[in-house]
């Protein structure tokens, strides 16, 4: 038998409210639902108690699948840890918001395992998730 050493996540942990639990609880099982307008027809992100563009109340949540895609719409190297948890060995991090193929919304997330001189405006990628504690997971995002 193996002896596994249990580490803590130190950065910050996403929280689950009333407005975001069906996100997250989807996100835990690596899966992207996200919240849906049926008067406009808009999905929005993030969700909210009514939807972001016109207003009204009636939001359903809307399951997206585990195969994510989309393009780096803006993004911002950072090269020293700027929130508790973050040390200088996570740095350089790259911090993107990410324009989704199908849905015409954008998610912020972090591009993992590239060489920030790889990220352009317009790059494809792909969201993966990462297992921070034993109940969460968080979307993050990888070059195509």
């Amino acid at each position: 038998m193996s002896e596994q050493t249990k580490v803590d996540y130190a950065k910050p942990i996403p929280l689950k409210t009333i407005d975001n639990a069906p996100y997250w609880d989807a996100a835990d099982q690596h899966k992207l639902t996200l919240q849906k307008c049926t008067d406009c027809g808009q999905f929005a992100h993030p969700p909210g108690p009514s939807c972001s563009h016109c207003g009204s109340s009636n939001v359903v949540w809307e399951e997206q699948g585990d195969q994510i895609f989309g393009e780096v719409y803006s993004y911002v190297i950072s090269y020293r840890p700027f929130l508790p948890g973050f040390m200088p060995e996570d740095c350089p991090l790259v911090i993107a918001v990410v324009k989704l193929e199908e849905q015409n919304i954008t998610i912020i997330g972090n591009i993992l395992d590239c060489e920030p001189a790889d990220v352009k405006i317009g790059k494809k990628v792909q969201m993966v998730w990462v297992d921070i504690n034993e109940e969460r997971a968080i979307p993050q995002w990888k070059l195509v």
